[in-house]
C-alpha cells in the first residue's frame, strides 16, 4: 500500500489556515481528523515493543488514595503486564515509527510541517484513570486518539518557573487550573503548541493515544553543537591575534577593540551560509537513538546499486528512523542523511527532493540516477548503510 501523502486538511480546515492561525500559537481540537482510523500497532504489539531492550519505554502507575506515583523504565518482562492494577496506569513507548513501518507511514501525513522538525511517534496505552498528570511540553504536539476515550483538559501557559508537585518521578504541575475540557474518541485529534498546560486521563478501557511530537532543540544545545562543529575545522595555528594592538593606560582592561576581534571571528563562522547549512543539516538529521545504529561493513554487501538495477519493479523505502533533509544555499546543493552530508551537483536536485519528500518510491523512479556517476555514488552510500532499502 503506497505511503499516504501529507494531510491537506485538518478536518475541514486547510493546512494553510492551520499554519497561519494555529501553528505555534494556540490549541486546536479537530473532530474526526482521521475517519475510520485503523491503528498501525495493537496493544499487544505495543507491550511487545516495551519488552525490547532497544526501545525506549516507561510505565507510570498512580495510587490515587495516597497521591503516590511510581515510574518504571523498560525493557519490561512480559509477566509484568499481568501483575498491573486494574486502573490508573499508563504505558508509554517512544519512537514507535522507528520500529513499525506502518507507524512511520502515519507520521508521513504530518510532514506538512518541515520534516526535519518531526521528532517521533509516541504511543501510550492507559487503563481507566491512567495518565501522566497535568504538565506542559516545550514542543508542538498532535494528540491523536487511536482507541478508547481520553478526557483532555488544557490550561494556560507554563514554564520552568512554574510550581510542580515535590518528590514525584515526573514533573506534575501543582497549581493546575483547567480552562477547557473535551473527551476524544477514536479519530479525534488535539493540537497543542509549546508550553500549553494539559492533562489527559483515560475514561475507558483500552485507551490508546498517539503523540506526534516535533523537535524543538534548546538554543544552548545548538550553540554548543555549532561551536564543536566549527572547532573541528580550525587548525592549531588559528588563534587569537592582535597585530593592530595599541598602547594602553591599564594593562588589565579588556577593550572594545579586543571584543570586536572576537566578535569578528565568531561572525565569520555564522555568516558563512554554506557552512551554517552544512552544520544545521547534519544537526537536525542526527539519529534519535545513535546507540541502536550499526554501521555496515564492507563484507556485508556487494554492489548495492547493481543489485538495485536488478529489481526494476521494486519499491525503495527510507529506513525507519532515518532522517533526510537538504539545503540549497549559495548554489551548493547538500543532502543530509542521518547526520551525514553529501555535496551534490545541482542537476541532482530532482533525486534529492524525491529522497527527502517521499518515504517510499518506485525503483523505476530512481534507476535513471543509477547510471549517473554522482547519483550512483550517493545511492551506493545510502543503500550500503541501509538508509534506503528495497521492499
Amino acid at each position: 500500500m503506497p505511503t499516504p501523502p501529507p494531510l491537506s486538511h485538518l478536518g475541514d480546515m486547510p493546512i494553510e489556515t492551520f499554519i497561519s492561525e494555529y501553528w505555534h500559537k494556540k490549541p486546536l481540537l479537530i473532530r474526526q481528523a482521521f475517519t475510520d482510523f485503523e491503528a498501525p500497532v495493537t496493544p499487544d504489539e505495543l507491550a511487545g515493543l516495551a519488552c525490547e531492550s532497544e526501545v525506549e519505554s516507561r510505565l507510570l502507575i498512580e495510587t490515587p488514595e495516597t497521591g503516590d506515583w511510581q515510574l518504571k523504565h523498560g525493557p519490561f518482562e512480559e509477566s509484568l503486564f499481568s501483575e498491573l492494577p486494574q486502573d490508573h496506569w499508563t504505558l508509554l513507548v517512544q519512537g514507535v515509527d522507528h520500529w513499525v513501518p506502518e507507524a512511520a507511514d502515519l507520521v508521513e501525513q504530518f510532514r506538512f510541517i518541515p520534516s526535519w522538525r518531526l521528532d517521533d511517534l509516541m504511543v501510550s496505552y492507559a487503563a481507566p484513570g491512567g495518565g501522566v498528570g497535568p504538565h506542559y511540553d516545550n514542543y508542538d504536539v498532535f494528540l491523536l486518539q487511536a482507541a478508547g476515550q481520553r478526557r483532555w483538559e488544557i490550561g494556560g501557559l507554563y514554564d520552568q518557573d512554574s510550581e510542580f508537585l515535590p518528590g514525584k518521578p515526573v514533573r506534575i504541575l501543582s497549581q493546575w487550573q483547567p480552562e477547557q475540557s473535551w473527551v476524544l474518541n477514536p479519530g479525534d485529534m488535539l493540537y497543542l503548541p509549546p508550553r500549553v498546560g494539559h492533562n489527559g486521563v483515560a475514561v475507558s478501557d483500552d485507551c490508546v493515544t498517539y503523540s506526534v511530537g516535533y523537535r524543538a532543540p534548546q538554543n544552548g544545545d545548538m550553540l554548543m553543537h555549532f561551536a564543536n562543529f566549527c572547532g573541528w575545522q580550525l587548525k592549531d595555528t588559528d588563534r587569537y591575534s592582535d597585530p593592530d594592538l595599541s598602547l594602553r593606560n591599564s594593562s588589565g582592561e579588556i577593550c572594545n577593540s579586543d571584543l570586536q576581534r572576537v566578535q569578528s571571528m565568531f561572525r565569520e563562522f555564522v555568516e558563512d551560509r554554506e557552512n551554517l547549512a552544512r552544520w544545521f543539516g547534519r544537526f537536525v538529521t542526527e539519529p534519535k537513538y545513535p546507540e541502536n545504529q550499526q554501521e555496515a561493513t564492507p563484507e556485508d554487501s556487494g554492489d548495492p546499486v547493481e543489485e538495485l538495477k536488478m529489481q526494476p519493479d521494486g519499491i525503495l523505502r527510507r529506513g525507519e528512523g532515518i532522517r533526510f533533509a537538504y539545503s540549497l544555499s549559495g548554489g551548493l546543493l547538500q543532502l543530509f542523511v542521518h547526520g551525514h552530508s553529501f555535496n551534490c551537483p545541482l542537476e541532482m536536485r530532482p533525486l534529492v527532493e524525491l529522497l527527502c519528500d517521499q518515504n517510499e518510491m518506485s525503483v523505476a523512479q530512481i534507476l535513471p540516477w543509477a547510471d549517473d556517476p554522482d547519483g550512483a555514488a550517493v545511492l551506493e552510500k545510502l543503500l550500503f548503510s541501509e538508509y534506503l532499502y528495497v521492499l
